[in-house]
């Protein structure tokens, strides 16, 4: 993936309507530490820093559409990956300097011009299978708090002008996906609060409705007998907890403990049998 995103922003710096001279520079992702000397003109972009965005985070499942259903699977997980942006010259004296501070200005120019990396600079993995977000970039922005001293210490050499440049991609580390059967009808029943309906629907443990299955509500003497799909009713029934009996025809008798309320008088009862 990393690689795919270097050779992303090659192809960004390469392109036609470029500054010619930063077209012409070669563009590097080689460490820059105390052994580094190119030997042309050449922008460095150094990967430092590989972080999850947190403000992008999505906790919700993500859904998809197919032939006979739907798709659930965990949310992606969006990564900034932040390059640090050098400029090098092979010259020597005011002319490396100014080789240098001029190549790092047009490159910081350039790559301001892209806040989303367009699709036509995609390379490998970040093209196919195509990214589920657009790459958004931002350039020369610097977190509070945060100097570049120790980096340079770190490489061994004296610190040189330099600006950040962090993409956000998107990274699936999730391969699990659930397959769901897609809704074929959908049944709407209303209640009223002074005249409530017990009722409710029977369903094996594939969710296909049991038909002719007696409904007894333990300790009332009241019970009905579903319908061909599935449904059962029972009138003059209170509000309260109730214990259900269920007889099938070929299944064990099952007990269900549910709840009748005002905002819950519809049942769905599942039974485990086979």
């Amino acid at each position: 993936m990393f690689q795919d995103l270097d050779e992303t922003l090659k192809a960004l710096l390469d392109d036609a309507a470029a500054p010619a001279e930063l077209r012409a520079a070669d563009v590097s992702f080689d460490t820059p530490d105390k052994d580094y000397r190119p030997a042309e003109a050449t922008v460095n972009l150094f990967l430092h820093e590989v972080t999850e965005n947190r403000s992008l985070r999505d906790e919700a499942r993500v859904l998809g559409r197919v032939a006979d259903g739907y798709t659930s699977r965990l949310p992606s997980l969006r990564v900034d990956c932040t390059y640090l942006a050098t400029a090098w010259s092979a010259q020597s004296g005011g002319l490396k300097a100014a080789e240098e501070h001029r190549l790092l200005g047009l490159a910081l120019q350039w790559l301001s011009r892209f806040p989303v990396v367009a699709e036509r600079f995609l390379r490998g993995a970040l093209k196919t299978p195509p990214q589920p977000y657009p790459l958004p970039t931002t350039v020369a922005q610097v977190q509070e708090n945060r100097s570049t001293g120790d980096f340079w210490t770190a490489l061994g050499i004296a610190p040189r002008p330099a600006f950040p440049v962090t993409v956000t991609v998107t990274v699936e580390p999730y391969d699990e996906v659930e397959e769901l059967p897609a809704v074929q009808k959908v049944h709407l029943r209303s209640g009223l609060v002074d005249d409530p309906l017990f009722r409710g629907v029977v369903f094996d443990k594939s969710l296909v409705p049991v038909a002719a299955a007696t409904v007894s509500v333990d300790g009332t003497g009241a019970q009905a007998t579903s319908g061909p799909d599935g449904e059962f009713a029972v009138p003059g029934l209170e509000f309260g907890s109730y214990t259900l009996t269920v007889r099938a025809s070929g299944r064990p008798d099952e007990q269900v403990a549910v709840t009748f309320a005002a905002d819950h008088q519809t049942q769905t009862v599942v039974l485990s049998g086979a």
